[in-house]
């Protein structure tokens, strides 16, 4: 069962309590450059991405927030770190939210105006707490970057917010290490009821990273706890989105197009089943609406999974049976059975109106 929580709401998207776990991403390109931010906002917001973040190092990238949320179609938030300017002209540009920690910020005056224009704007703050930047004199009690030491970080920054009389805050504990981000979630899920940003930080490159972040962020999930997340990967973000769907679709939290069933093939395929089924991931991906598609590669598991599907194909030699919604519709060559998988899954798509 999902942790109550409570629900904040970050542009049109709302966080928390029993909104859908939301997919984020983060821009890697130089948020000066407006015209190359823009155009990748708008490649996430297609992949399926809900919330995009953008660095803000100075001035110059706070300036350019304002004609990309402008472009956006989905919430942006801005990135800050140290700098309560920064927070404040980015405020002024339209962003949805600040990923910020008000620790670092300063002075209580500065915290206080940057909180003052977050309630003047129903913009929510999410404090990030990363195991690669804790506090020096928490470093010094704990001795290395441990779960407690991240929880205590957290709540530390919690408490300078709570006592500004602002509660419009979600918070994260990302650490590059699996166990340790699972143990730091879990222990502050027990003890605050701010939703959660999840993900584990620093993953890695889109093989190893995607495994990392399916074993974290899945134990979570599965725990209950999450009510947003971000897939971080070392490559194009559009690749984070399309893992994060994953993600939440294998635990039925979240439905977004098609769902893939293969066989990992034996000496008993006799068609070139692994060519086939890249070929029809590859090519309906991004295919909107929701679709099981099988592709099977003999006659133990195929003609069962393959009829249990929405459409599927169970391989023979040489060619295959292709099933649409549990019926055998014909025979088919394998050097054509791609193409005609690829066909009624686009045909089916049309037929409920995407």
């Amino acid at each position: 069962m999902r942790s109550s929580t409570r629900k904040i709401q970050v542009g049109s998207v709302a966080v928390g309590r029993d909104a859908p776990v939301s997919v984020q991403s983060m821009c890697n390109t130089d948020t000066r450059d407006v015209a190359a931010t823009s155009a990748q906002v708008e490649a996430l917001a297609a992949a399926g991405c809900e919330i995009v973040r953008c660095a803000v190092p100075d001035e110059a990238a706070a300036e350019a927030l304002a004609p990309i949320c402008k472009q956006s179609r989905i919430p942006m938030i801005a990135d800050i770190h140290f700098d309560y300017r920064l927070a404040l002209m980015s405020l002024e540009a339209g962003v949805d939210g600040l990923r910020l920690n008000p620790g670092n910020i300063g002075e209580r005056w500065k915290v206080e105006e940057v909180v003052k224009a977050c309630t003047d704007r129903s913009v929510p703050i999410r404090i990030g707490v990363n195991a690669g930047s804790l506090e020096k004199e928490l470093l010094e009690k704990h001795g290395h970057p441990t779960a407690e030491a991240m929880v205590e970080s957290a709540l530390g920054h919690i408490r300078i917010l709570e006592g500004l009389n602002y509660q419009e805050i979600k918070v994260s504990l990302k650490s590059s290490d699996v166990r340790r981000t699972v143990a730091a979630y879990r222990l502050l899920s027990a003890q605050v009821d701010y939703p959660l940003h999840i993900g584990v930080t620093e993953a890695g490159t889109t093989w190893s990273g995607t495994i990392k972040s399916a074993v974290g962020l899945g134990a979570l999930l599965y725990d209950g706890i999450g009510d947003t997340l971000r897939v971080s990967l070392t490559g194009d973000p559009v690749e984070e989105v399309r893992v994060g769907w994953e993600i939440l679709k294998s635990l039925e939290l979240r439905e977004r197009g098609p769902v893939f069933i293969s066989c990992p093939t034996c000496g008993r395929c006799q068609i070139d089943l692994i060519q086939i089924a890249e070929d029809v991931e590859k090519r309906l991906h991004d295919l909107p609406c929701k679709i099981s598609i099988a592709v099977m590669g003999c006659v133990v598991n195929g003609p069962g999974e393959a009829r249990e599907a929405d459409l599927g194909i169970a391989g023979g030699k040489g060619q295959g049976l292709l099933f649409r919604k549990g019926e055998v519709v014909r025979k088919v060559p394998q050097d054509e059975l791609a193409d005609a998988l690829v066909a009624e899954a686009l045909l089916l798509a049309a037929q409920q109106g995407h």
